[in-house]
């Protein structure tokens, strides 16, 4: 399974790892930082997330423009990683938000981001196209020598794609321990203990402190005594303390993230001899073909367009439901799920953990398919995998059933909320990781199937920009998870997962007979 694979496919996988590795780190914990280093809503630190995630992918699209355009493709991957790490240098910095400089580091931290997004789409889509040229080159080889292996190579690009994909998830399971791990070494270091909810209590009560009743601020000082090792006299300056040092742990686990770019900048340097340059043998071949020829394949490229626009439409749809992991359903983590003694950070690792171990599960599955005659095809797999997602949201509404909203649960007293157990997060991860696995790395093989060999980074861009445009809808889930009962903030996903499921549906066969 793994070492029948084309040359070139290891390397490239073990190029993405680190670089997942450093990006995994920061996505566990990006929209609690937000919340917890500035004070900012659950809603305003979403729309911080969704804009930035869905500018990761946008700018995918920038970068595989350029690396088509140049047909400079290791070249754009370098000089990816390099932006990157700049813009994790700059969120490793730990500077303390005060009142003073509110406005200018929130602006700073924003140019980080937009650094990492612009690395990441100079970086990622074009790695991606030259994993697809890796397949390409294989199955042109494997033509010569006649249908039987030509068969045999094609059935390998779904496999490879799957395999590209646990490397990714090889680092995102390790990347959630990091930062609780060094934020809790910190906050312990100074004599204080980790507390999800008390970030936020600090920043509410040095702005609102005055205004408390007296209950209020007993439950605050009863919080704050079980936070620290010391004695706690002055509430303000308890918080502002804790803030600081709560802040500085995260703050140096983008440390992490730096070491993580060098890593893969290393890896992709001392391997990208042996890795193909997409789009340059399309370009040398294309002067021989006559008009009629010529004819033919723009109608061929046209349909092919088509039917990789339908299925970005689709996909828009999961990523909306999938990447809420990193919003709503961290919020739900925080709030609704007994996290005593995992941080609400680790729950990200337990995805990635799915997919490391699941996926042999359905590379085995797919290929017992196909030696019985009855292979599915990369179509109506993604079709599947929307029904999945949807189950996971069907779950999640019937436990949550009689829950309020968030903002209402978490006004309630700590004897009167009733969190569920973790096992919760468990179930739920599992089925939406089986939906990725029939989705996303298959997405990526579908992409490089229909991709005409001069639009290859741009094709892989497209794709990730209909991610973009799923993640620049993510600040909704945070905005339903405060405005209604939770069980209907799931049901609405649900529901956008039902009617995608049925639209990849009505479009499978004339997808399979696009892409035969």
């Amino acid at each position: 399974m793994l070492f029948n694979q084309p040359k070139g496919l290891i390397p490239a996988a073990l190029s993405n790892m680190g670089e997942r590795f450093g990006y995994y780190i920061m996505n566990a914990v990006l929209v609690l930082f937000l919340c917890s280093k500035f004070g900012l809503s659950e809603e305003a630190g979403g729309l911080i997330y969704s804009i930035f995630y869905a500018g990761i992918y946008v700018l995918s699209l920038v970068g595989g423009f350029i690396s088509d355009k140049t047909q400079n493709y290791k070249g754009t991957i370098i000089s990816g990683l390099v932006v990157m790490s700049l813009g994790y240098a700059l969120l490793s910095i730990p500077i303390l938000a005060t009142s003073g400089n509110h406005s200018w580091l929130l602006a700073l931290t924003c140019i980080a981001l937009f650094l990492i997004a612009f690395g990441n789409g100079l970086f990622k889509g074009n790695l991606q196209a030259i994993v697809g040229q890796i397949y390409d080159n294989y199955e042109a080889d494997a033509a010569k020598q006649g249908e039987e292996a030509l068969a045999i190579a094609k059935n390998k690009r779904d496999t490879g794609f799957q395999i590209f994909y646990v490397f990714i998830n090889i680092g995102g399971l390790v990347a959630p321990f990091v930062a609780p791990l060094l934020r809790s070494w910190w906050l312990k270091a100074n004599d204080m203990i980790y507390n999800a909810a008390l970030p936020e209590k600090c920043h509410e009560f040095l702005a609102n402190g005055a205004q408390w009743s007296a209950d209020k601020i007993q439950e605050f000082t009863d919080m704050a005594a079980q936070a620290t090792t010391l004695p706690v006299t002055d509430l303000a300056a308890f918080s502002e303390n804790y803030l600081k040092i709560f802040n500085e742990g995260i703050h140096y686990s983008f440390i992490a993230s730096v070491a993580a770019m060098v890593i893969s900048l290393v890896i992709f340097v001392l391997t990208k001899r042996i890795f193909p340059n997409p789009g340059k043998k399309a370009a040398k071949v294309v002067e021989n073909y006559t008009q009629e020829e010529k004819a033919a394949m723009a109608k061929e490229i046209k349909q092919r367009m088509y039917a990789l626009f339908a299925i970005l439409g689709i996909v828009i749809f999961f990523w909306f439901s999938f990447h809420q992991n990193g919003a709503s359903l961290s919020f739900f983590a925080r709030d609704f799920v007994d996290t005593t003694t995992i941080a609400p950070e680790i729950w990200q690792a337990v995805n990635p953990f799915f997919v490391i171990v699941l996926t042999p599960l359905v590379i085995v599955l797919f290929s017992w398919l196909a030696r019985r005659g009855n292979p599915i095809s990369t179509p109506r797999k993604i079709a599947y995998g929307m029904g999945i997602a949807g189950l996971a949201y069907l779950f999640l509404a019937i436990v949550c059933n009689g829950y309020p909203s968030g903002e209402e649960f978490r006004a309630l007293s700590p004897a009167e909320q009733v969190k569920v157990g973790p096992w919760v997060l468990i179930v739920l991860y599992f089925f939406l990781t089986v939906a990725e696995l029939f989705i996303s790395p298959l997405g990526l093989s579908f992409v490089s199937k229909v991709a005409p060999k001069h639009m290859q980074g741009l094709c892989q861009g497209l794709w990730l920009c209909a991610t973009a445009v799923g993640n620049l809808l993510l600040w909704i889930g945070p905005l339903l998870y405060n405005a209604i009962p939770i069980w209907q903030c799931w049901s609405i996903f649900l529901i956008v997962c039902a009617i995608s499921m049925g639209g990849m549906f009505a479009m499978v066969k004339w997808l399979e007979r696009v892409t035969r």
